[in-house]
């Protein structure tokens, strides 16, 4: 709050000068860094949404695919040759790593 007096032709005077300039400036700042900081929450918001979309299409595009497998077939019609399949991988995968060490 600045403290004026007045002159004799009516004008207000401020009586701190230095501090009235200071404090017009950092508001004129802290106006500036809000309008930034709202820009860049939009931008942000606007690329999560983006993004979320992009990674829904995907999911949706590997759900599509997956469903349309052969592997996918196979592993329904033969449940017990698709368990005994990836077990035998699971096993090798597990003995060319401890040999890796």
């Amino acid at each position: 709050m600045a403290t004026s007096k007045r002159v004799s032709n009516g004008a207000d005077t401020s009586m701190h000068p230095m501090t009235d300039k200071l404090q017009s400036s950092l508001h004129e700042s802290v106006n500036s860094l809000a309008e930034k900081a709202a820009a860049a929450e939009a931008s942000v918001r606007d690329t999560s949404s983006a993004t979320a979309d992009k990674l829904a299409a995907r999911k949706r595009l590997a759900k599509q695919k997956w469903q349309q497998s052969s592997v996918r077939n196979y592993a329904t019609e033969n449940p017990l040759a698709a368990a005994g399949i990836a077990f035998a991988a699971g096993v090798l995968v597990t003995s060319l790593l401890k040999k890796a060490k």
